[in-house]
């Protein structure tokens, strides 16, 4: 079974740590051991794994990445003016797992699950499937 969460952005660019309703996500399915596999279906956004300890992390990556992939609408051929987000959201990837024991997710003391917006602010979905051991 997929569950469906729906994630609200603010702002244009902006990184919602979504590590806690994963865990509700995982906590409800009753699965005890296991691989967590999130899924991004939009082209403009992403969902990876970081720092959440320090939120100067986050801000530092979303300066990073659009020092490096800014946004010049009249630089690309996409029409819609959005392509760095559709960049951004290719570099960071739209799916990724994380492995669940003891009904908990397995991530690093300083790690966080964050949805990654890059042409917001928009309603959007992040997609979870647990799979059991």
């Amino acid at each position: 079974m997929v569950t469906r969460l729906s994630i609200s952005t603010d702002s244009r660019e902006q990184l919602v740590d979504v590590t806690g309703q994963v865990q509700e996500v995982l906590r409800t399915s009753g699965v005890d051991s296991g691989v967590v596999t999130l899924f991004v279906p939009h082209t403009t956004a992403a969902v990876t794994i970081n720092e959440k300890a320090d939120p100067s992390v986050v801000a530092d990556l979303l300066k990073g990445l659009s020092e490096i992939i800014p946004h010049r609408a009249a630089y690309y051929r996409h029409v819609e003016g959005n392509s760095d987000a559709h960049i951004k959201a290719s570099l960071l990837g739209s799916a990724l797992q994380v492995l669940a024991e003891n009904g908990e997710l397995v991530l690093g003391t300083w790690q966080g699950i964050y949805f990654c917006e890059f042409d917001g602010p928009r309603s959007r979905k992040l997609w979870v499937k647990i799979t059991p051991d």
